[in-house]
């Protein structure tokens, strides 16, 4: 799985905190009548599953997709471990590319003239700057569109008294 997208999306695919807080919905919302009538009419646990509980579940699908996705938009670790392909890196690994570089620029032209060094300097943090403001945009986009799956999805997992 080194070098492919496979290593990002698999061992991250499941966590023990989605799970619990997938169970914690499945249990306060889905009544265990719902699938005694279910097999009254015949309903086998598949239909049951992709008829009934789906349907029901779109809250908590929506909510494990974002947490899910922000998790993705957030990788690094995994991706500076598992891929050498820089097509295959995710914004996180360009951003800290960027910045790498950015800062290993100031130190080689630490022996130019001062002036020339001040605009240098001026101009990387500039597109430091840039960079950030331009990797951070989508998500301050779409957050307040999704605000409220998120704290349903925190809701879900509290405990309720």
């Amino acid at each position: 799985m080194v070098n492919t997208i496979w290593a990002m999306v698999i061992p991250n695919a499941i966590s023990a905190y989605n799970l619990i807080i997938v169970r914690t919905f499945f249990q306060g919302t889905i009544p265990d009548e719902l699938l005694e009538a279910g097999k009254m009419d015949g309903c086998t646990n598949w239909k049951f599953f992709l008829k009934i509980v789906v349907p029901l579940s779109t809250p908590i699908i929506a909510v494990m997709v974002l947490f899910h996705a922000v998790g993705h938009w957030n990788a690094y670790f995994n991706a500076l471990i598992y891929l050498r392909d820089a097509a295959l890196h995710p914004l996180q690994l360009v951003l800290r590319d960027v910045l790498v570089l950015s800062q290993a620029n100031e130190v080689t032209d630490s022996g130019a003239l001062a002036s020339m060094e001040a605009e240098m300097q001026n101009i990387s943090d500039l597109i430091k700057y840039g960079v950030v403001i331009i990797a951070s945009l989508p998500m301050l986009i779409l957050y307040p569109f999704v605000q409220k799956h998120f704290v349903k999805g925190v809701m879900i997992g509290s405990i309720k008294g």
